[in-house]
């Protein structure tokens, strides 16, 4: 690692995370024209985002940074794989990892995993159905679509927001810090499906000025305890492909399956780019 690199990360230790997310978060919301419309601009420059995609083409109609980051698509700008059987890519991004859950422990980067108990809240009687299950973590870049969507249909059964730190959750950081995913802050939604227990993990990171979800709306970021809903049977049902949260600035989704419920695709693996509705695997039957 290079020592810019080195300084990178340790100074992501000594950074007050909080308090520089919630200033960032604050800005994203700012409504001034000509301070938000620069912002958009630089960042479309900067980070080479495609508008042609977006439902509302032009950067200058947005209301503040956060509504152009959390942009719509046009319609079949994301087409869902429609072959049987298919477990579909929840959000536009590059895969981290995917692959086997063993013992409980999900794989992060070569010397580093976490168990799933911990991602999920510290819970050992949540994890237990995702033991020796399937994972894939899917890392979100500032220029993709910022939308999370349901991989299959499900009903929702319960969410655990977990406080935590904010780390960045670039690749250089999963490959440096411990734990990474299991240590930021994140929202698990615990579905149940046809093919088994699903866990969508929303996963914060530095300067993420929050999370959503369609059911409850924003999700209060920077908290200090853990805060479990549970929800009525039939409550909250979503649809295969639908919707289902959002980040206002980047992060990482991390999605957990039961065992002996899918294969995943043998042509995906780290780095693989990916797009929301892309099928990441096939289901067992």
């Amino acid at each position: 690692m290079s020592i810019k690199d080195q300084l990178f990360i340790y100074s992501q230790y000594l950074a007050p995370q909080a308090l520089i997310s919630s200033a960032f978060g604050r800005l994203a919301q700012c409504r001034t024209a000509p301070l938000k419309n620069r912002a958009i601009a630089r960042f479309i420059r900067q980070y080479g985002v495609d508008m042609s995609e977006a439902l509302e083409p032009d950067p200058t109609a947005y209301e503040h940074f956060n509504a152009f980051f959390t942009r719509a698509l046009k319609p079949g700008a994301r087409p869902l794989d429609a072959s049987p059987g298919a477990i579909l890519c929840p959000a536009d991004g590059a895969i981290s990892q995917l692959g086997a859950i063993r013992e409980g422990r999900i794989f992060q980067a070569k010397g580093h995993d976490f168990s799933a108990a911990e991602l999920l809240g510290g819970d050992d009687l949540r994890a237990q159905p995702f033991l020796d299950g399937a994972f894939a973590t899917i890392y979100l870049s500032p220029r993709d679509y910022h939308r999370v969507h349901m991989p299959v249909a499900g009903t929702l059964r319960e969410t655990v927001y977990v406080p935590g730190r904010l780390f960045s959750v670039n690749p250089l950081t999963a490959r440096s810090v411990p734990r990474l995913f299991a240590r930021n802050e994140r929202l698990a939604c615990l579905f149940d499906t046809e093919h088994g227990p699903m866990a969508v993990v929303l996963v914060g990171a530095m300067i993420v000025g929050a999370m959503e979800t369609v059911w409850a709306g924003q999700v209060a970021p920077h908290g200090s305890r853990i805060v479990t809903t549970r929800y009525e049977e039939g409550a909250v049902r979503l649809e295969k492909g639908a919707e289902m949260g959002r980040f206002k600035l980047g992060s990482t989704v991390v999605l957990l399956l039961a065992p002996g419920r899918l294969a995943w695709s043998e042509a995906l693996g780290p780095l693989s780019g990916v797009r929301m509705g892309e099928a990441l695997g096939r289901a067992v039957l």
